[in-house]
């Protein structure tokens, strides 16, 4: 490698630290995506390199570089996540998230393997063979991206299934964990046997063997979390591609690949676990807890005492129209309802009126990292008014209107009042602190946690039942007339 490329390949590197760091504010994110998207680009091209004349290239079966067909790829990839991203939901963004990461997993699985079955094949001629030692420095990067690439891929469409509602609760049955348990041993056994044994007939089978159970372990692990869990497992995905792809770096010598994968994998673990913090459990729980499942739903609803007490939008809107401070917690139900632009709208009318409204966001509320965050962003609804839920838990009690949309577990006081909740401990919205709360739900169903909610019983709390964006149309008419 030449000192101009590597020169070049430093300052990609530098394009990728800047893209996650402009991710981290939500004004500057679109520039991160785009900082990072060139840094790729650039990374890529100074890569590549035509095939020489007579030379074989990947048209001719050889592994040389061969700027047709990366062309190719790049724009058929292109017009496909444009297509994608143009056309999908707002409330089917964490199943696009989902999928495009399991994609990129299933991509850093198929380099390893191929790179892996390349240098496995043996040659003709015994002289010519490979050593059985192709390297243990080599061959376990390969091994490590096949089986965690294949693992983000499978567990990422199992999660893709989830979210979309194909398998909403935790699917669970006796001696799980230790069948999964054997199963890894196997896998690790192979990885072991192939690391010092990387050629020939046998090397492919086992290769093609624990590439299968590597698949099926992903499946495995994510079938039996809950669908509440899912922001966590989305993120921990996320770090085992971004882990996958830094470990082809390795195989292939690309440093370019190295630096983008530890990135996205360093950000995607520490992600995880500051979720697992803010839902105070250890990421084992939520890997191995069967969080979600109808047995934590009979004990969620156990010992709830008080009465539903309904409220309607005329009545809410004049609560509203009286009230000095206002905080709107928003959720999935919110996503679902699409009503993200009716809040701006009503929040919008309230501070003509100089009432100060700010909107409390929950580390996990919705189906992904951040989901709020984007939703509320997508309706233009000012960045200085999104409050962190640290931040804004000590002064709820000064808060004269709590509006709830679709939000659930997180506001939760189970979390604080029932020691035999599954969500006991965790950290939640002090909206029952608020002198009025007024949750926005279609009905009395339990949330994706699938367990009873205590803020609705609460004798400071008002249920307004109905469709999240016509209910907040029907307030903003009221508050308008008021």
């Amino acid at each position: 490698m030449s000192s101009t490329i590597a020169l070049i390949l430093i300052g990609v590197a530098v394009l990728f630290i800047l893209g996650i760091k402009f991710l981290s504010s939500p004004k500057t994110a679109r520039l991160g995506n785009l900082v990072a998207a060139a840094g790729m680009l650039i990374g890529l091209m100074v890569l590549c390199k035509p095939a020489e004349a007579g030379g074989a290239n990947i048209w001719t079966q050889g592994w040389t570089f061969n700027y047709t067909l990366i062309v190719i790829g790049t724009v058929v990839g292109l017009i496909i996540g444009a297509l994608g991203a143009y056309s999908v939901k707002m409330t089917a963004m964490p199943q696009m998230v989902a999928l495009f990461n399991g994609l990129g997993g299933g991509a850093a699985a198929l380099v390893a393997s191929l790179e892996f079955l390349k240098d496995a094949q043996p040659a003709p001629i015994a002289a010519d063979a490979l050593p059985h030692s192709v390297g243990a420095a080599i061959t376990v990067p390969m091994l490590f991206a096949t089986l965690i690439g294949s693992l983000s891929f499978a567990g990422s469409i199992i999660a893709y299934l989830k979210l979309e509602g194909k398998f909403e609760k935790p699917m669970t049955f006796p001696g799980q964990n230790i069948l999964n348990g054997l199963i890894l041993l196997v896998i690790v056994g192979l990885c072991g046997w192939l690391t010092f044994n990387a050629t020939g007939h046998n090397a492919v089978a086992a290769f093609i063997v624990m590439f299968s159970l590597a698949l099926f372990f992903g499946i495995a692990m994510v079938m039996p979390i809950g669908g509440a869990d899912m922001p966590v497992v989305i993120s921990l995905l996320n770090s085992f591609t971004g882990l996958a792809v830094a470990a082809d770096g390795f195989a292939i010598n690309n440093n370019a690949m190295i630096v983008a994968g530890t990135l996205v994998g360093s950000s995607g673990t520490l992600l995880t676990l500051l979720m697992c913090k803010a839902m105070n459990r250890p990421v084992t729980n939520v890997l191995f807890g069967a969080f979600g499942s109808s047995g934590s739903a009979q004990a969620g609803a156990a010992g709830v005492a008080g009465t539903v007490k309904p409220i309607q939008a005329d009545e809410v809107a004049l609560l509203l129209a009286y009230a000095q401070r206002v905080v709107v917690v928003p959720g999935y139900g919110m996503a679902v309802a699409q009503a993200q632009h009716s809040v701006r709208e009503l929040t919008e009318e309230l501070g003509k009126r100089g009432i100060e409204v700010q909107f409390a966001i929950h580390p996990v509320a919705g189906r992904m990292p951040g989901h709020m965050n984007v939703l509320l962003a997508e309706a233009n609804v000012p960045y200085d008014q999104l409050i962190e839920m640290e931040h804004i838990n000590p002064s709820m009690d000064r808060v004269d209107v709590c509006l709830v949309i679709g939000a659930n577990d997180v506001v939760n006081p189970a979390a604080r009042e029932e020691k035999t909740s599954p969500i006991y401990g965790m950290p939640i919205i002090d909206a029952d602190h608020c002198k009025t709360v007024i949750v926005m739900k279609r009905s009395m169903a339990a949330g994706f946690a699938g367990i009873e909610n205590h803020l609705f019983y609460k004798d400071n709390t008002r249920m307004l039942f109905g469709d999240a964006k016509n209910s907040l149309q029907a307030l903003v008419a009221a508050v308008k007339a008021s």
